[in-house]
C-alpha cells in the first residue's frame, strides 16, 4: 500500500509539472477558492427553554416587568408537606403546609423589590392556593423574605408556605406578578 500512495503522488506531481511546463501563457493562472464557514450560536443557558406548558423545577424564567426591571426567577423544589408551625387550621384553608422553595435574582441595573405576594399554587379542578403572608415564628425555614429590596446581580431565596389539603397535589407552582404574564412550573407526582 505505501509503494502505492508513493507512486500515485509522484505520477500526480509530475504530469502536474508537465501541464505547468507545457502551458503557453507566461503569466500563471490565479485560482480564487472561497470557504464558508457555519457557525452556530450558543444556546442562552440563563433563559428558561421555550416549550408548551409548565416549566420543570429549576428551569429558569426571565421576566421583564412593566416598569423596565428585569429577573430570573426558578422554582429549586416543591415539598407537599412541611414541618411548620401548628396546622394552619380552616381558617387558612388546609390541614397541612406545603412549600417551594424559590430564588429571584435581579438581571438589570437598578434595584428591585421581592416578595411572597406573586407565588400561588394551581390545581387541576381550576382552584388555587395563595400564600398566608405568614412568616417569622416556626414557619418552614429558610423563609423567602416578605418584602426586600435587592441590588442588581443580587438574588433571593427561601421557602414560600402554602396552606393545603394533604390529600390533594397541586399541579403548579405559579408566579404572578401584576401586569406580567404568569409563570407556571409544574408539580412532581407524588
Amino acid at each position: 500500500m505505501r509503494t502505492r500512495t508513493t507512486t500515485g503522488l509522484i505520477t500526480a506531481g509530475l504530469l502536474l509539472t508537465t501541464g505547468t511546463a507545457c502551458s503557453t501563457s507566461e503569466e500563471p493562472k490565479t485560482v480564487r477558492v472561497t470557504v464558508t464557514q457555519t457557525v452556530t450560536e450558543a444556546p442562552d443557558e440563563q433563559a428558561a427553554p421555550k416549550k408548551d406548558g409548565p416549566l420543570v423545577l429549576r428551569d429558569k424564567a426571565t421576566v421583564e416587568s412593566e416598569d423596565g426591571s428585569s429577573s430570573t426567577v426558578e422554582v429549586l423544589a416543591y415539598t407537599h408537606t412541611e414541618k411548620g408551625p401548628e396546622a394552619p387550621g380552616e381558617a387558612l384553608g388546609g390541614d397541612s403546609w406545603a412549600t417551594a422553595e424559590i430564588r429571584v435574582c435581579n438581571a438589570g441595573n437598578d434595584s428591585i423589590g421581592v416578595s411572597q405576594d406573586p407565588w400561588s399554587l394551581d390545581y387541576a379542578d381550576g382552584t388555587t392556593v395563595e400564600t398566608t403572608g405568614l412568616s417569622g415564628g416556626d414557619m418552614p425555614k429558610p423563609e423567602f423574605p416578605m418584602d426586600k429590596i435587592i441590588s442588581s446581580s443580587k438574588c433571593a431565596r427561601g421557602k414560600v408556605a402554602f396552606p393545603v389539603d394533604a390529600k390533594k397535589r397541586p399541579v403548579s407552582v405559579v408566579y404572578g406578578p401584576e401586569g406580567v404574564e404568569p409563570v407556571e412550573w409544574a408539580v412532581p407526582k407524588a
